[in-house]
């Protein structure tokens, strides 16, 4: 029975179809056996492999798409050069359709015409050069497509094999919304994997295998070409091949994946290119429509009371407002303040939280010279996600970051409160700004974007993919310094860090620890080494004494872990140094990502009127410090030592985490708990949908 299936002129799409879930199973297991110590049971796994092979099935359906409607709609008869002159008169009447008749307009979609128009002139060139041909060369022609075609398509599926083991070595799950990010942003991912891994050996050793592969089934190849099929049986069996995806995708559902309280489990469950579909369809999710809810003035009334404190008062009885007055007793003081975004620094990466390899030597002195916050928490795992939280001050929403989404102009940020107070805000990037639309969203909510552009190309030292090098970003962030001072203004600027990015690459001679190892340890060192560099120099200028740092991460260099929402993945550190304003201090105060802003503006003892959901730290009650951490879909809000996580379709879960492993024990939902972190989430849910969260 199996031989005569690949004994047919279908063999083709069979031999794509197991070819494609054989990739797929050799995946999953090469992943499983990758991620070492994830505590996946045997259970856990032969589910995992189950629920996987669905997955598999229904992308394979989709996969075989191609050659089905080229085996079924494919005959000799176009070949024949009795019927030729009616071939030809349909091409040219269809390419005068698409020309004259307006049917796709150009104007309408040029993109479609023209491709429209290429393709049908295209068919035509290709008929009326086999028309001169004899017979013979008209089948090696079809054998030719076929062998070309398969081949693409094994080298796509390696290709995406391979692809799919970097992405779980980096990030430890199945393709999402970084992976349609990647797709987006082309020039600097394709970069960044050739600076990280020998691209050529890679690209060069998966055509090999997918030409002997080709090689090895090429019988069954000719079968499609040679053995004879009546359009009516082929017509049968294309039309419910063609059905079955649909069937297949109506049935089975992405939720199945999300079978254990495992979070390696699910993810090995799913299949990479379904869970990019579905990341790419979810750019946004309606927390309204996902997630539970209570009462739209029930949530306001529990923020309104969590937002309360003694140096805060709102301005109006709307129960649906958090619009309030900021004021501290003591006189303003209109202090420069220069906040460092280092990207992905990990608590961990530093001496205090137990690290022994001595990465951030500078950071460590620093700490007992700052206000050192240990016990910060940043609200995802994205640079977008930090930015969103130190510029907006606002809890995570599920989906993209708003630094992300359309129509993110206008709101109540961080740098449109210091404008108005008569400050010069600025937004420094060491990359280009339209990566991760950050000229955008900065631009449009009260900064002035500065980018690599504005250092000449004689002054970068050295750059890789991602941008120039820390130091050569901290020397262009001096000049714009000093241009502020010049100006007699005070100056807040943003400035954001990219060397702590792979490929881990940075200028030669400056730590012990050399680029050509691409390892992040030394990333983080030479960062480190760039911010002494950078304040070092900072202290020989005149406005150094009247300046306030803030070095903070936006997200830790990673987040996975067994359970949905590690801590341990969160966890990053805050130091704010000020030698000649501000006494040394450890905070160990329970601190959200999104309380920086309103932070810095009560260390500036600055009057001003608030929409931000974070709180003043240094002024906040202990029994009303929480902090919020959360992935595209999982919302996490921590107080109290206790953790509860929101999540699609409607969940609720409460944990008791440990916070030196990440793991979690489960515990019954406290309706208190449950409802303030519904409360944050929902309200400034509804807000952005309402267009209230404006400047």
């Amino acid at each position: 029975m199996a031989k005569g299936v690949f004994r047919s002129r279908f063999s083709l799409v069979w031999i794509v179809a197991v070819l494609f879930v054989t990739i797929s199973v050799i995946t999953r297991m090469a992943l499983l056996l990758s991620t070492g110590h994830s505590g996946v049971s045997f259970a856990q796994g032969i589910t995992s492999f189950v629920i996987g092979l669905l997955f598999d099935l229904t992308v394979g359906a989709i996969v075989i798409i191609p050659f089905v409607l080229q085996l079924w709609l494919q005959n000799d008869f176009i070949y024949l050069k009795k019927v030729f002159p009616f071939t030809c008169m349909f091409f040219v009447g269809v390419l005068a359709m698409l020309l004259f008749t307006g049917i796709v307009p150009k104007d309408f979609s040029p993109e479609l015409h023209d491709a429209l128009v290429g393709y049908i002139a295209l068919r035509f060139i290709i008929y009326l050069t086999l028309y001169f041909l004899p017979y013979r060369f008209r089948i090696q022609w079809r054998k030719a497509v076929l062998y070309a075609g398969f081949t693409l398509v094994v080298f796509l599926l390696l290709l995406n094999a391979v692809s799919e083991w970097f992405f779980w070595q980096e990030f430890s799950t199945r393709y999402n919304f970084i992976a349609v990010d990647y797709l987006v942003y082309t020039t600097e991912v394709l970069g960044n994997i050739s600076e990280s891994y020998p691209l050529g050996l890679i690209l060069t050793v998966l055509v090999l295998l997918a030409v002997l592969i080709t090689i090895g089934v090429r019988q069954y190849i000719r079968n499609s070409v040679l053995l004879p099929l009546s359009f009516l049986k082929r017509t049968v069996l294309s039309v419910g091949l063609l059905l079955l995806p649909v069937l297949m995708l109506y049935v089975i559902k992405e939720k199945w994946r999300h079978f254990s309280k495992n979070e390696y489990a699910n993810s090995l469950a799913g299949n990479g290119l379904y869970e990019f579909a579905v990341a790419f369809t979810q750019n946004e999710l309606d927390f309204f429509k996902f997630y539970q809810t209570i009462p739209d003035s029930k949530a306001f009334e529990v923020l309104r009371q969590q937002l309360q404190t003694p140096n805060s008062h709102f301005v109006s009885n709307d129960p649906f407002s958090i619009e309030r007055d900021i004021s501290y007793s003591e006189p303003e003081r209109k202090l420069n303040v220069v906040l460092i975004s280092v990207e992905s620094l990990s608590a961990d990466f530093m001496k205090f939280f137990g690290n022994t390899r001595n990465v951030t030597p500078y950071l460590d002195s620093l700490a007992g010279k700052s206000l050192f916050f240990t016990n910060l928490y940043s609200s995802g795992t994205r640079t977008v996600r930090g930015l969103e939280a130190l510029s907006l001050s606002i809890p995570p929403t599920p989906g993209q970051s708003i630094v992300k989404r359309p129509d993110n102009g206008g709101l109540f940020s961080l740098g449109s409160v210091l404008r108005k107070q008569g400050y010069i805000t600025q937004y420094l990037y060491g990359g280009y700004s339209y990566f991760d639309n950050m000229k955008t969203f900065f631009g449009n909510n009260g900064y002035e974007v500065i980018d690599r552009s504005a250092i000449p190309m004689g002054q970068q030292h050295y750059q890789n993919i991602w941008g120039v090098a820390d130091e050569d970003l901290f020397t262009l962030a001096l000049h714009v310094l000093d241009s502020n001072s010049a100006n007699g203004k005070p100056f807040f600027s943003h400035i954001m860090t990219v060397s702590n990015h792979r490929p881990y690459t940075y200028p030669e001679g400056r730590i012990d620890i050399p680029p050509s190892s691409q390892i992040r340890e030394g990333a983080v060192k030479y960062t480190d080494y760039s911010i002494n560099k950078f304040l070092q120099e900072a202290s020989t200028k005149k406005w150094f004494d009247s300046t306030i740092f803030v070095i903070v991460a936006d997200h830790c260099a990673g987040s996975a872990g067994s359970v949905e929402l590690p801590v341990t993945g969160y966890h990053i550190p805050m130091l704010i140094y000020a030698p000649r304003i501000l006494q040394p201090q450890q905070v160990n105060s329970l601190t959200a990502q999104i309380d920086v802003g309103p932070t810095i503006l009560g260390l500036l003892k600055l009057t001003y009127r608030s929409k931000f959901f974070g709180q003043d730290v240094l002024n906040t009650p202990p029994e009303k410090q929480r902090a919020f951490i959360s992935t595209y879909q999982g919302l996490g809000y921590l107080r109290n030592g206790k953790l509860v996580i929101q999540s699609p379709v409607k969940q609720i879960r409460q944990y008791t985490p440990d916070y030196s492993t990440g793991n979690a024990s489960v515990e019954k939902p406290t309706d208190s708990l449950v409802n303030q972190a519904i409360a944050y989430y929902q309200t400034i849910s509804w807000l952005l949908k309402q267009h209230k969260q404006t400047e």
